[in-house]
């Protein structure tokens, strides 16, 4: 085998990547209010909890169904 590197041209043909914008929520000044901070945890936690209720009503669906069918 020869020494020589095969460099790939995919790697050229990638588009740029964007430098995401700066959030409303974070002030000039480099500082984080908390605030902010505590209302972003309450809204993902918000949203656990209701994936949560779908997957449990969904399961008791389920388990509902499968009796009325058994008692049949």
């Amino acid at each position: 085998m020869s020494a020589e590197k095969i460099i790939s041209t995919e790697i050229n043909d990638l588009p740029p990547l964007a430098t995401p914008e700066k959030s409303k929520e974070v002030s000039s000044s480099g500082r984080v209010d908390i605030n902010i901070l505590l209302n972003r945890a309450r809204k993902v936690k918000e949203k656990e909890t209701l994936t949560n209720l779908v997957f449990i009503g969904l399961t008791l669906s389920l388990i509902f169904i499968v009796g009325l069918i058994l008692s049949f």
